[in-house]
Formats: C-alpha cells, structure tokens, sequence
C-alpha cells in the first residue's frame, strides 16, 4: 500500500480508518470439508464403518460447528470497519455467496418436489413452494425440510446474514476476558430453550433421538432463533481473535484440548447425554476452542490446512446443498447399477457426487458470485 503524501489539508482533516484484506484462515477451510463429510456419513452411513460410528452417528452437532464458524468468519473480516460498511454491498455479497449455487439445488431438486406435491397438503405443497426459493421455510416446523432436505440451513443462515450488521453495532467489550465471559454467557443462554424442552416434554414423546418428530421439536432443530446464540458466539470469537494476543503455544494447547474432547465425548459420553442439547449447541465450548486453536501454526492447523482438504473445504456449500437429495436420488434411480459400480457403492456414489458438487463450484458457483457482485455491485464492493 502507497503511503500518502502528507499536506496542510490532509493534516486539517482527519483521514478514514484503513483496512486491509485480512489474512486467510486455510485450516478452517480445512475443518469445513471435515464437517460436511460426517454430515453427509450421518445421514447416509455405509456399512462396516463401526469405528467411526459414534463421530457420524452424532453428525447433526456439526452443523451448529458450521453456523458458529459463519459467525467467526464474518466479524473476523467485517469487525474493524462495520461503522463503515453499507448494508446494500454486504447484503448483495451475501446474495452472491449463497443464492446461485442455491437455485441450482432446487432446480436439481424438481423430482423431489413432484414428490412433495403427493404427500403434502395441496395448501403445505403451495406454501412451501412459495416460501423455498425465498429462504423462510426454515420458519415453518413443518415446511423446513421442503424440497431441498437440507436447506433449512440456508434459510436460518440468512435470517443471521440479516442481523449480522446490527449486532455488530452493539457495544461490545474491549477485554479479552471479558469476551471470553460474554462467550460462555451466551452459550449457557442459548442451551436454556433445550433444556426446557428436555424437562417439559411438550411433544409428549416417549424418548427423544435423530428419528423423534414433534412441532416443537422440530422448532428446535430446524427455526432460525435457536440457532441465533451460536452465531453470536462466533461473532464473539471473532473478537476475541481481534482484541486477544495468544501465543502459538496457547493456540495449540487449545487445538489439541479441543480434537481431543471433541472425539472424547461423541466416543464415551455422547449415548448418555441428552440428543436436545446436544442439538442445540452443547459442544459449542470445544467447536470454539477449536477454531481458536487451528488460527494459529502447530500441527494440527497443519493437519487441516494440508491444500486437499483447504481445496475441498471452499466447495462445501455446494457439496451441503447437493449430498442429500443428490445421493436420494441417485439410489431412486438407482445410478449405480445403470453405470456398473455397484460393488463399489456407496462410496463411488460418495466420490461422485463430491467430484460434480467440486466442479459446480469451479465452474458455476465462483463466477456466478462474481457475475453478481460486477453486475449488481458498486465496483469497491465488486472487488
């Protein structure tokens, strides 16, 4: 950056604070091909994996890692010039990032929607059709799993991009261990609907795990405000990292901590704990720890910062967006038996749908942001 020459008038006047683009973080792009494999394993699990059951067994807790890590990531980059920042770039950067890749997966996603229209009510079918392509299903216990499986998801994500600028503007604490406190404070919060839930029982379920179906059950698994503690906790990580100097020895204390009671728990403590709390964000703590942790230079932000994985990591949305109805479909048509590959199913059809979410990525999802944000964007926010 060119330094500016100094004159009366400049000196009169106050200059604008600066930014710079703020360092990547590989190893948590790393982290995120992790999470989107035991997310995809969880919800289709091959056989003869019984040494990793209990990981992908409990895959639903990865997806508040996700949320958490969105929060991390946005005020780790927007946190030192929100005042600054325009709504209209930040929401169209957003747009670009989520929305194309988005319609792509609806529009792949027309055969399960015919299917939605035989099961569904003729008034759910034309709410949920209206309410899909605009990201509110997530609003509806019911409809939040309308036609793209996992796109709830995505309709809590925007709910958060929304608030995003605002929370931002709140007074936060300048103090790392104030943060730090502010963190847990948070966490404890965001536990106390699922833990009412847990002790009220208002579905009146015998037993409450992956397969149980209630309202207000899926309230708390698939609505966008239980979900809203976890982003603010990653919002706060991100401040932390900002406000917090931590040695790299800290920061592999804290990563290796984290690996460890993260497998720890899902092998010797998950069957025993509560599934509503695990849900709702109970391994929070250590999900953090861990993004603290791999923000730094020791083995394990080595480990998930190899390029492979940081490569695989960038095309996560789209491999999220098409694991589910992708691989659904392809057993309904039953893909491996048309190509010959049935011997080496499910993981052929894993590889293949990794390999087509990969190239979507590539060749569609990067140049559609791109196309979005030159054409609809100012050219500050374009770049």
């Amino acid at each position: 950056m060119t330094e500016t020459i100094s004159t009366p008038a400049a000196e009169a006047t106050p200059a604008a604070p600066r930014t710079t683009r703020k360092p990547a973080l590989p190893a948590l792009t790393g982290v995120r091909t992790f999470l989107a494999a035991n997310i995809m394993l969880f919800h289709f699990t091959p056989p003869h994996i019984e040494w990793i059951t209990p990981v992908v067994g409990h895959g639903f807790v990865f997806v508040g890692f996700f949320l958490l890590i969105s929060g991390f990531i946005l005020s780790y980059n927007y946190g030192d010039r929100i005042r600054t920042l325009k709504l209209k770039d930040f929401y169209l950067a957003r747009v670009a990032r989520l929305y194309p890749v988005y319609l792509v997966s609806l529009l792949i996603s027309i055969p399960v929607l015919m299917e939605e229209f035989h099961v569904r009510t003729r008034g759910e079918f034309v709410r949920g059709a209206i309410m899909t392509p605009l990201l509110l299903q997530g609003w509806s216990p019911w409809l939040a799993t309308f036609w793209n499986t996992v796109a709830w998801t995505l309709s809590t994500e925007a709910f958060l991009y929304v608030i995003f600028p605002f929370v931002m503007r709140w007074r936060w604490p300048e103090r790392g261990r104030n943060l730090a406190a502010l963190g847990l404070a948070i966490w404890i919060l965001g536990l106390i609907p699922h833990g009412i839930y847990m002790l009220t029982n208002p579905d009146g379920l015998p037993h409450l795990d992956r397969y149980s179906y209630g309202y207000y059950l899926r309230g708390l698994k698939f609505t966008p405000l239980p979900y809203v503690c976890t982003f603010l906790v990653g919002i706060v990580l991100g401040r932390l990292h900002g406000v917090r100097e931590m040695s790299e020895r800290v920061r592999a204390v804290l990563a290796f901590a984290a690996v460890a009671g993260i497998v720890g728990f899902l092998y010797l403590a998950a069957d025993h704990t509560s599934y509503i709390l695990m849900h709702g964000g109970l391994l929070t703590p250590l999900f953090a720890m861990l993004i603290l942790g791999v923000t730094g230079r020791n083995p394990i932000a080595l480990f998930f910062g190899w390029k492979p994985f940081v490569m695989v990591g960038e095309a996560t949305l789209c491999i999220y967006l098409l694991h589910f109805n992708g691989l659904q479909m392809m057993r309904d048509y039953h893909l491996a038996e048309k190509l010959h590959y049935t011997a080496f199913d499910p993981w052929a059809s894993y590889v293949l749908l990794w390999g087509f979410a990969y190239l979507l990525y590539v060749f569609y999802e990067n140049p559609a942001r791109k196309w979005v944000l030159a054409t609809f964007g100012t050219k500050k926010a374009a770049a």
